[in-house]
Parts: C-alpha cells; structure tokens; sequence
C-alpha cells in the first residue's frame, strides 16, 4: 500500500544531509519533487535549523502547514558530532578558508582535554564566528569577513549540556556535543584550541540529532523523493486539488 501524503496539511521530512549540499539545495529538491508529484506551482516548504555545507546530517524539511512548527522545532537541543584539528587556525574556523597560524599542540594530553572540556558546558557566553549570518549595522557578518573588514560581534548567550571526548588522536580531537539553538559549533573549536594552549580549527561536523529527530529516523536526499513519488495523495477539505486520500494528481 502506497504512503499516503498531505503536503497541504504538513509533512514532516527528516533528512540526512549529504556533504557539500546548503540547507537551501536540500529543500529544493525536496520542492521540486513536491511540485512534480503534486502539480502545485505554490506551497510553503522550509528548514528547522541551517546546516552549513560542510556538514552532514540532521535536516528537518516541513511542508504546508507543518512549516508552523519550525520555530519550535528549532528550540530543540541538538546534538553534534565534531572533529577538531588541533595546532591551527583558519579565518573561518573550518576548513571554507585556509590556514592563517600555526602552534604547537604536542604538550596537549587526553588528560589536559578532559580536564578542559568542563569549563565549556553550562550557561556560557560565545562569541560568533566572523564568517557567520550574524547580522552587522543590517548586514551578514561574512559579507564583511569576505571582503578582509574587520567587525566586532558580541558574545552571545548559550548552554551546553554535555561536551565529551569521542576520540583522541592528536592532532584529531573528536567530540559529541549537545547543545541549544544558536551555538556555533566552529567557535567551541575555536575557544576549546585557545584553552588548551594552542589553537584549533573544524575540520568535520555531524549533527546526529535535533529535539526528537534523530539521525537513525532520517533518510537520504533520494529516498525522501522516491517515497514522495510513490505516494498517495491527499489534499485538506476545500482544496482546489481535491478533498479525499485517493486523489492522484501527476
């Protein structure tokens, strides 16, 4: 029996992020198979929280109505998966730009890192990343970074409840940690090489859960649009499109 679907009411779609793709490739497609099934030219689909290209994972696509429930969707703790190279620093903290200083890192222990990770979990302030959507005097904060003008962003506000080592082998430091809406997770790299004495920049991210939406319940870019193919249709009482599950507009 075919999945029954109603874009118009809300579907709630968790993906799982390819490497490479924005946020905005992933609801592209995601529209675009929409509209090929349904014939709807349109309708409201949207993201509960950015991704950035560099990074895999937990992506949560609403459609319709559903779309409502982004912002409390957004509010949900998230959870990440981050590899740290330690010794290095780029502009971006990550790997979008090159790197801009070198330190050592030798003197830095599993010990010394479980000692410092604890001063990085509670109510803490965070200062954005340059290369980041923050808004400036009306305008992105990467706009400026891009074009080598300096700004001032202000710390914000932020928690984090868990922050542990997964793995060890320097100069990779890999950590999960979970954490609320607004935290950047390229300025913990940041912040956590300067506690150690050292410097260190991301160099893979995963987020692996968002609320309730967990990585194992997401699916991939293709099957997301195979099973809206394959669906049967269902559109809202008044819909111009029809009124009963059953209806199959190509």
């Amino acid at each position: 029996m075919a999945e029954v679907m109603d874009f118009v009411s809300g579907e709630v779609f968790g993906i799982d992020k390819p490497l490479g793709w924005t946020s905005f490739d992933a609801v592209k497609r995601l529209r675009g198979a929409i509209a090929r099934r349904t014939g709807m030219k349109k309708f409201k689909v949207g993201h509960a929280g950015t991704l950035d290209p560099l990074a895999t994972g937990v992506l949560i696509v609403c459609t319709g109505r559903a779309t409502k429930q982004i912002p409390f969707l957004q509010e949900g703790m998230k959870e990440y998966v981050a590899e740290l190279t330690l010794g290095a620093t780029t502009p971006s903290f990550d790997l979008e730009t090159d790197i801009d200083a070198r330190y050592p890192w030798e003197h830095i222990t599993r010990e010394l890192v479980e000692q410092t990770l604890p001063g990085f979990t509670g109510r803490v302030m965070q200062v954005p990343p340059v290369f980041s959507a923050v808004k400036v005097d009306g305008k992105r904060a990467y706009k400026f970074a891009r074009k080598g003008q300096e700004v001032e962003l202000k710390a914000k506000p932020l928690e984090i409840t868990e922050l542990e080592v997964v793995s060890f082998a320097p100069p990779k430091l890999t950590v999960r940690v979970v954490c609320s809406k607004g935290t950047y997770i390229r300025a913990l790299a940041r912040d956590i090489g300067a506690a150690l004495g050292s410097g260190a920049h991301l160099t893979a991210l995963r987020r692996t859960r968002v609320g309730e939406m967990t990585a194992d319940k997401c699916v991939s870019i293709e099957t997301a649009m195979d099973r809206i193919a394959n669906c049967e249709l269902k559109f809202p009482d008044g819909h111009p499109l029809g009124t009963s599950s059953g209806n199959d507009t190509q």
